[in-house]
């Protein structure tokens, strides 16, 4: 089977510091995949090369088996990547609505003709009405994004990037700054609308993580260390002493045993580099 999204190699340094240092990682349709680690391991900027916004000094990324290394990210967004940032991207004087009818245009722009972009299409209204009941947010359709609670406009960029036919979604701490509830209702969100889509997500809320991943890489200091299922990840000794704590394990019974339930069985743990390589 062909990687939804496939890396190789990848190497990225700013002047003499060296920020990623050899990154592969292979996430298979429809996986939902969470990339962990501590600050300064270069999660986001392994997230910006992925999505166009800076190139590798070395490596390969592929998209669906396409080589999308040096596209600029409005090429990539085309072939069905759509990126969230830790902050909200919403159009704020929009309408909720006619944000998602923003991106629903970039969806259908393919079976629009031109003059129907810019007039009133039953076919753009109806796909970004789905979206809006898939994200929750019928009720405040007709007010402007900008009025949106925190949470809502984090549900709102879920939903722009859903609207716009990504079948590819990179998530950038999508729980960054809400409470445990709304944290908890914003997890269950993003497991119903991503149904049968591949999501790569960066986020420091372990019980988000162990919630939602199918699979789950560690990065440090730009290498990833280990890759496996949520159970073996959190029983790996060298991934407690690079970033969980020890006394992470300690809690397991405590926390969901990860995923959507599409990983059959227990995969061996893919343990790679060291802990502090340079």
């Amino acid at each position: 089977m062909i990687p939804a999204l496939a890396l190789y190699g990848i190497q990225k340094r700013f002047g003499t510091t060296q920020i990623l240092r050899g990154v592969d990682l292979a996430i298979e349709p429809g996986e939902r995949h969470a990339l962990i680690g501590p600050n300064g391991a270069g999660k986001s900027t392994l997230f910006n090369l992925i999505a166009g916004g800076a190139r590798p000094n070395v490596g390969r990324i592929d998209l669906y088996g396409a080589e999308i290394t040096r596209l600029a990210p409005a090429a990539i967004a085309r072939r069905g990547l759509a990126r969230s940032f830790q902050s909200t991207s919403v159009f704020a004087r929009l309408t909720v609505f006619d944000n998602l009818r923003c991106a629903a245009l970039l969806a259908e722009r393919g079976r629009l003709r031109w003059w129907q972009r810019f007039s009133g299409s039953r076919t753009v209204d109806a796909h970004a009405a789905r979206v809006l009941d898939a994200v929750g947010l019928n009720a405040r359709r007709d007010v402007p994004a900008g009025t949106l609670s925190y949470a809502e406009q984090r549900a709102l960029d879920l939903g722009i990037a859903l609207a716009g036919g990504a079948h590819t979604l990179l998530l950038d701490e999508p729980t960054a700054g809400m409470n445990r509830a709304e944290a908890a209702r914003a997890i269950e969100l993003i497991r119903e609308s991503t149904a049968g889509r591949t999501l790569l997500m960066v986020e420091h809320d372990m019980d988000a993580v162990f919630a939602l991943a199918d699979r789950i890489s560690v990065l440090v200091q730009g290498r990833v260390i280990a890759s496996g299922t949520p159970a073996a990840i959190r029983a790996d000794a060298a991934v407690r002493a690079a970033y969980l704590g020890e006394g992470f394990g300690e809690n397991a019974a405590e926390r969901s045993g990860g995923g959507s339930g599409k990983t059959s069985g227990e995969r061996p743990i893919d343990r790679r580099g060291t802990r502090g390589g340079a």
